[in-house]
């Protein structure tokens, strides 16, 4: 089971009953893990490529490698490794892609994706100003993201199509009125409620896949 912490005070209890004296996962025994786990090299070699201390608050870079989520702010997390690995995969990213991430929090999914859509474009939507302006800062480096200051309930219709719309905060329902911003071949991956659905076009009809087990922070309607 994927559970993400989703708010400072249960971040800080779950940490104060880590034991002592406590060894600090490197990134090294995170990306073995998610080898183990039977992630593409593709997705593995995002990780490896992108350093996750450098998104999470100074207090707990520490943490960085573990898999859990981490606290950010106005009740916002960084998921865990093992979901944002999940979802990546379930996305199946190539490199020229158009590509939606709606909830971009601390940017981290977004680099590890414009780590694999190298000559892609990437848009990423963040509600919370003070997450989206830390966010632009991280980023800074990736010539081909674009990460907007607004509420991603409704996408981003002024750049479809897609072909692949990312949601990392969650619906409280299957998200089908996006399917419109997809490409005929496109996939939406979203969290709802404590789910992960992925919904894929195909020849003209939408399969779809849910997979239990998981917790997100609330994706925000308003604008």
């Amino acid at each position: 089971m994927c559970i993400n912490i989703l708010n400072s005070k249960v971040a800080n209890r779950y940490l104060l009953i880590l034991p002592r004296p406590y060894i600090f996962v490197e990134k090294t025994d995170l990306l073995k893990y998610l080898e183990k786990k039977g992630y593409s090299e593709k997705i593995v070699a995002a990780f490896a490529s992108i350093d996750r201390e450098k998104f999470v608050p100074e207090h707990l870079k520490s943490y960085a490698y573990e898999d859990m989520a981490l606290p950010l702010a106005e009740g916002s997390s960084i998921s865990q490794p093992n979901t944002i690995a999940f979802m990546l995969q379930l996305l199946e990213l190539e490199k020229s892609q158009n590509i939606l991430e709606i909830g971009t929090g601390s940017g981290f999914t977004l680099a590890l994706t414009a780590s694999i859509v190298t000559s892609g474009t990437i848009y990423g939507l963040e509600i919370d100003p003070h997450l989206s302006i830390k966010a632009k800062e991280r980023l800074s480096g990736f010539s081909n993201i674009h990460l907007i200051n607004k509420s991603g309930f409704y996408g981003y219709p002024d750049k479809k199509p897609f072909d692949r719309i990312l949601i990392s905060a969650s619906c409280q329902e299957k998200p089908y009125y996006l399917l419109d911003q997809l490409t005929e071949s496109g996939i939406i991956v979203a969290a709802v409620q404590d789910t992960v659905v992925q919904l894929k076009k195909i020849d003209g009809t939408v399969k779809e896949q849910v997979f239990y087990g998981f917790s997100f922070v609330p994706l925000v309607k308003r604008e």
